[in-house]
């Protein structure tokens, strides 16, 4: 799929001195900097996340309560 992306002049410099280097095209650079990017990102999502809480012993909203107080002793 094609999509258009702005860059500025130095990021389009410098894709074009690294591809030179590598032997990779601009469009290839980009693909992997987007992959790197949404490995990097991935671990983040509410997936991963779900179910962090289940081993402590209090509830989120108890504990978050506790916290709070702490801010008007």
């Amino acid at each position: 799929m094609r999509t258009i992306i702005d860059l500025q002049d130095t990021q389009i410099e410098a894709l074009k001195n690294i591809g030179k280097r590598v032997g990779l095209s601009r469009a290839e650079l980009i693909r992997r900097a987007v992959n790197e990017y949404l490995q990097h990102h991935h671990a983040e999502t509410n997936e991963e996340a779900f179910g962090l809480w289940a081993k402590h012993e209090q509830d989120g909203l108890t504990y978050q309560e506790a916290l709070r107080k702490e801010w008007n002793d």
